[in-house]
């Protein structure tokens, strides 16, 4: 990576919470006999988009004749707020504000295809194809009034007002003819990751922007009964630039508590776990306080520097939730000990069933 790589700034700004974190378990582990405190800290870097493959997003944007900014976006919305950041993202590079957006969003019949909503890579996948349409939208406006790209522009009901300097112009849309859409200005643009696929040897370049993070975990085990609680959650991650800071701060709440379950809780049983009675997932009482720390190392591939963050904030939880660096073996109970044996016995036992299957597979 030549440039946007925030891991040493994330690690950097934990640095004085590792401090405090560890002296509150050294005085909390020096008065307590049957509980005990353990601190861990664990990084990420992971990939935004398709694997060494094309995964292009297309957006159309454009002004319709009443004067209404209208933006066909396909990218589909399950919760993680790109409707509102795609919108914003273009918003920013055409140039007007947000509230003069008509929003039509994930219906193949009328939206372009902005792939799916996997892989981390809406924010930067689809979110570039929204800036590259916006600022395609302002130039067509900015010739057609013959202006320079430094002109203002600003919609006043079902007109167009250009301001460059002392000079200012007004574009009536009802004098235009729409096109099919209803829209009298339009513009189309297509973002596609720049990647290469891997070679022999496992080089090459498989995503064009990475995102990375660091967080900790402080965390009580009971050594009798062998349970843990989680008292703390301290989370940097590098977003290249927090299009929303809101919507940043719900999605890293989101990847701990996914990551809690993975850590803690999450175990398919065949036979037992067939439904979520029995697959246990977190609750809200499952998930402790998070502090969240956003790091702005600006990606210069990514849509004003931004990048993704879906499935990176679960990384770090996953590893460091289960395996707290400041609890020695010694200070672990014989059932605790016993609990941890089987756990590690099933993974095993996982593991071989699941090489037993690959084998299989690959020579049935």
């Amino acid at each position: 990576m030549e440039s946007g790589v925030g891991i040493g700034e994330c690690l950097e700004q934990l640095r004085p919470h590792w401090g405090r974190a560890l002296a509150e378990a050294e005085t909390f582990n020096a008065t307590n006999t049957e509980k005990k405190r353990g601190v861990g800290i664990a990084s990420c870097w992971y990939g935004c988009g398709n694997t060494s493959l094309p995964n292009p997003s297309t957006i159309k944007v454009g002004i319709s004749a009443s004067g209404d900014v209208v933006l066909h976006q396909g990218a589909v919305d399950i919760g993680q707020g790109s409707n509102t950041v795609i919108t914003q993202i273009c918003a920013d590079a055409l140039g007007l504000p947000l509230d003069k957006f008509k929003l039509k969003s994930a219906d193949t019949a009328i939206t372009p295809d902005a792939g799916k909503t996997s892989a981390s890579r809406q924010t930067f996948v689809t979110g570039n194809a929204a800036e590259k349409a916006g600022r395609a939208l302002r130039e067509k406006i900015l010739r057609f009034a013959n202006v320079s790209d430094q002109a203002m522009i600003a919609l006043d009901g079902a007109s167009i007002s250009i301001r460059e300097g002392d000079a200012a112009r007004r574009i009536d849309l009802a004098t235009l003819k729409p096109d099919a859409d209803g829209l009298v200005f339009v513009a189309e643009e297509t973002y596609d990751p720049p990647t290469l696929p891997l070679d022999a040897k496992g080089q090459g370049k498989p995503y064009a922007v990475y995102g990375y993070g660091a967080q900790i975990a402080e965390l009580e085990v009971d050594l009798k009964l062998g349970t843990v609680k989680l008292v703390k959650i301290t989370a940097a991650h590098d977003v290249g630039k927090a299009i929303n800071p809101v919507l940043v701060e719900g999605q890293i709440e989101g990847g701990i508590a996914q990551g809690i379950g993975m850590a803690l809780m999450e175990e398919y049983i065949p036979g037992r776990t067939e439904n979520l009675h029995d697959y246990l997932i977190p609750t809200i009482g499952d998930v402790p306080p998070i502090e969240h720390i956003l790091v702005e190392v600006p990606d210069p591939e990514g849509p004003f520097g931004a990048k993704g963050l879906g499935e990176h904030v679960l990384i770090p939880t996953r590893r460091r939730s289960s395996t707290p660096s400041v609890m020695p073996p010694a200070c672990w109970s014989p059932r605790f000990r016993r609990r941890r044996a089987a756990s590690w016995r099933r993974s095993a036992t996982r593991r071989r069933a699941d090489e037993r299957a690959c084998r299989t597979f690959r020579n049935p």
